[in-house]
């Protein structure tokens, strides 16, 4: 599908067959990890009123999603898994507070190591998906063209591209609006 496309049934259609292509991959681990980062991950978070947070070992596990996904970088995963249990959720607090300003919990995030911004767009992501796109190499091409640059400032203009998208699409699509998250 192009990323022009502007008719709301197509992008309704690809949304809803998401977990049969997930599947068709053959990677059972990943279908799980998908379900954690999709699902159960969100719900976490925002349980933690009135200070949302992730907690340490939810990073890892979105970390290894995340590398199941593209390509594998264990050092990425041993850096995660070696950060301080309290620093993870001060650091994603102060994240989640920065909102809707991405630039700000974007820079807020990459502070830990292992955490650079498309590690940072997931956590995001799955706090506010109204907001917050996930940087993943798919959604890079489609929107921008390449993925080869992972830096903040890619990701800004990345969000505006998918933000731009979304409300594009929720005009003939009110009464289920589309976010970023789903472009």
């Amino acid at each position: 599908m192009d990323f022009e496309c502007n008719e709301v049934k197509v992008w309704k259609e690809k949304l809803l067959s998401y977990e049969n292509s997930l599947e068709s991959i053959k990677k059972p681990e990943l279908v799980k990890l998908d379900e954690f980062y999709r699902n159960e991950l969100p719900c976490s978070i925002q349980k933690r009123n009135p200070n949302p947070h992730i907690t340490k070992p939810e990073l890892t596990k979105l970390m290894q999603w995340k590398l199941t996904r593209g390509k594998w970088r264990p050092r990425l995963l041993d850096f995660v898994s070696s950060l301080d249990e309290s620093l993870v959720e001060s650091v994603s607090q102060k994240a989640f507070k920065a909102l809707p300003d991405v630039s700000k919990a974007i820079t807020e995030l990459t502070v830990l190591k292992g955490v650079g911004p498309a590690t940072a767009s997931a956590v995001l992501a799955a706090y506010a998906p109204d907001v917050a796109p996930f940087m993943s190499d798919e959604a890079m091409v489609a929107a921008l063209g390449n993925s080869k640059d992972y830096t903040l400032k890619q990701y800004l203009k990345f969000t505006e591209k998918l933000q731009g998208k979304a409300k594009e699409l929720s005009l003939e699509s009110e009464d289920d609006p589309f976010t970023p998250s789903d472009v």
